[in-house]
């Protein structure tokens, strides 16, 4: 370490409060709401970027606040209502605070333009969300030119920014954020010349697919992969690849948005040492949003890749009220104990992971399955070893979209027994 750096070790304040937040979006704004409601007195969270709100603030588009305030508004209302709720409540909210890792004596290690320093806390939330896999991480080869979008990079300089994104579209995806950038750029007067999946069918509400369909005339590519982008300095054509044979095929535009495939933004709960679930890639939690180290949980999708924004919010509500009630009672559960819930092939995570107490229901009462397959009227079944504990038909399964599974027989666990297993009968 030089000089310069050990003087700004240094000169690092040391700043200490009941929790702290890092994240300023749904799922944070309502932890540390209802954090304070408990009657927490010190209660901060940490917003990387220039304002409060997280995604919602560069979505335009409405259907925002259904489940959690009971209205429909539109992203940046939504986003401000959760900031104005917090501050009102008496939260102390830094944004342009980044969070740059975690100090020997596990604080968190802060720089603003206010300059560095330490937040200790009683117990921290990571409440980090999740973001779009871009081109570089699903290895799109071709040259590197101008044009290439995630939804959210499309969404800030389309809304936030009000700048040009082109004049005719790819997008690559067909699930609820797919249809959500085609509004976008059409917003921006951007013809849509196609969506692009490698999967049979969307994966949206059936109403999404018709309206983009008659509306826009987008038509739905399913069964192909996009292999290639050419043009320079701006991209001119992508290359597509029909699964089912091998054809290629090129479609002209000069704009492809790289949409859904989410991962979560999981830098600091690694650097924790959290245990992590090699499924969803976020910090393996149980009903409670505890982790594998006490005093740190974890809510929204940093946990489940991702749901929408007002189910954010209910989680981070949830976990914020057990945050409340552990600090009141800190002997109550070792951290990282409990039943391990596992998944069968047809499913790809189920978030929580572990149950801790069979006495703690999730948020909402239910947890999230993220199917791999499309099947309809399927049965699912919990098993704790030889014991059947539920068993139920669903209306579908969908890739990329939840499936709810009520926590009644969360009762019934053997908290001594072997692994919870949840499994589709096709």
């Amino acid at each position: 370490m030089n000089e310069r750096n050990e003087a700004a070790v240094g000169e690092r304040v040391r700043h200490e409060v009941d929790v702290v937040v890092v994240g300023a979006g749904p799922s944070g704004l309502a932890a540390a709401i209802a954090l304070r409601q408990a009657g927490v007195a010190r209660v901060e969270v940490l917003e990387r970027e220039s304002a409060a709100g997280g995604i919602p603030r560069h979505c335009a588009h409405t259907g925002y606040g259904v489940r959690d305030l009971r209205r429909v508004m539109s992203g940046p209302r939504y986003a401000r209502h959760y900031a104005q709720a917090a501050r009102a409540a008496g939260v102390e909210l830094s944004t342009t605070a980044m969070v740059t890792g975690w100090s020997a004596d596990g604080g968190l290690e802060v720089s603003s333009p206010a300059g560095l320093r330490t937040v200790h806390a009683s117990a921290v939330l990571l409440a980090t969300g999740a973001r779009e896999r871009g081109r570089a991480a699903r290895w799109v080869p071709g040259d590197r030119g101008e044009g290439v979008y995630t939804t959210g990079q499309l969404q800030q300089e389309v809304y936030l920014r009000g700048q040009q994104v082109g004049s005719r579209a790819l997008v690559v995806g067909a699930e609820h954020v797919s249809f959500s950038a085609v509004t976008t750029l059409r917003h921006a007067g951007v013809e849509v010349v196609g969506l692009t999946t490698e999967l049979p069918q969307h994966q949206s509400y059936a109403v999404f697919n018709f309206a983009t369909r008659m509306l826009y005339k987008t038509p739905l590519l399913t069964g192909t992969r996009v292999v290639e982008l050419r043009g320079r300095p701006r991209l001119t054509h992508a290359v597509l690849m029909r699964l089912s044979d091998g054809r290629q095929l090129t479609v002209p535009c000069d704009t492809i948005v790289f949409t859904g495939d989410w991962i979560p933004d999981h830098e600091l709960a690694r650097t924790a040492g959290l245990q992590m679930d090699p499924a969803t890639l976020g910090p393996t939690i149980d009903a409670t949003g505890s982790t594998s180290r006490p005093g740190i949980f974890a809510a929204g999708n940093l946990c489940h890749p991702v749901e929408t924004a007002d189910v954010a919010a209910l989680g981070g509500r949830h976990v914020g009220g057990v945050i409340a009630r552990w600090l009141a009672d800190r002997s109550s559960q070792v951290a990282g104990a409990g039943v391990p819930i596992e998944v069968g092939e047809a499913l790809a995570w189920v978030s929580p992971q572990r149950i801790g107490s069979t006495a703690e229901l999730p948020a909402r009462g239910r947890l999230i399955l993220r199917p791999r397959v499309f099947a309809t009227l399927p049965w699912i079944r919990v098993n704790q070893g030889e014991r059947v504990l539920w068993q139920r038909q669903v209306p579908k399964l969908i890739p990329s979209r939840p499936t709810l599974l009520p926590a009644t027989w969360l009762a019934r666990v053997d908290p001594h027994g072997p692994a919870v297993r949840i499994e589709v009968l096709v």
